[in-house]
């Protein structure tokens, strides 16, 4: 039997800020250096002797997971639909960050563009596998630009005219002259587990599913 703690992957950013409270509410708490924001570390004890957490960038959660590094973690339906491993089951959606993918382009386009129409668009986004999906069923052929962040100067320095990205409020894009033309998905955070780690440590991983089950159900009703 597999005695090494299991490890869990949390995002790094917002999604952090909303797991915590359902990590409060399991009873699981980290140690000391996790809330502290001068620490460097990476790899976290908890409270729970065969639990340990590794706090990640949100894309690389999936990959940790999937690739047998840590046996759980949290991730957004985002990163999943972009990656698309096999080796990752999403049992359950934990109902926390909630946001959207959209296409948006700067609102001066709007008025003369015909989205029915296009045949080719030039597009810079994280999502480049999604973004292609999208517009492949639409018959549309899309070029992907890879960005990592400030997706909104492309439109404004001429990289592209429209982007793909999530979208929570909408303030950022409003703030630098774009709009929302179409909408590819809705966002919501989920527990993912490693396929085969499910198989090797069934007890431990099934324990923890039903425990994040029961706060998510607690706090829906």
């Amino acid at each position: 039997m597999d005695q090494r703690p299991l490890v869990l992957a949390l995002p790094k950013g917002r999604i952090l800020d909303e797991v915590m409270p359902v990590l409060a509410r399991i009873g699981i708490e980290p140690e000391p250096d996790f809330a502290r924001a001068s620490s460097r570390k990476l790899r976290f004890t908890t409270n729970i002797p065969d639990l340990e957490i590794i706090r990640v960038r949100s894309f690389d959660v999936a990959t940790f997971v999937a690739f047998g590094a840590a046996e759980l973690g949290v991730a957004g339906s985002d990163v999943l639909m972009e990656f698309n491993y096999s080796e990752l089951y999403s049992p359950l959606d934990l109902g926390i960050g909630r946001c959207h993918i959209s296409v948006a382009e700067p609102a001066a386009l709007v008025e003369a563009d015909a989205p029915q129409q296009w045949s080719h668009v030039r597009v810079a986004t994280k999502y480049p596998e999604i973004t292609k999906a999208y517009f492949a069923a639409r018959g549309v052929q899309a070029e992907c630009v890879k960005l990592n962040g400030a997706l909104e100067l492309a439109p404004t320095l001429g990289l592209c005219e429209r982007i793909v990205d999530l979208v929570s409020t909408g303030a950022t894009l409003r703030a630098n002259g774009l709009v929302e033309v179409a909408r590819i998905a809705d966002v919501s955070s989920r527990l993912i587990v490693n396929r085969t780690a499910l198989k090797t440590r069934s007890d431990a991983l099934t324990a923890w599913i039903d425990r994040f089950a029961e706060v998510t159900r607690a706090r829906a009703a």
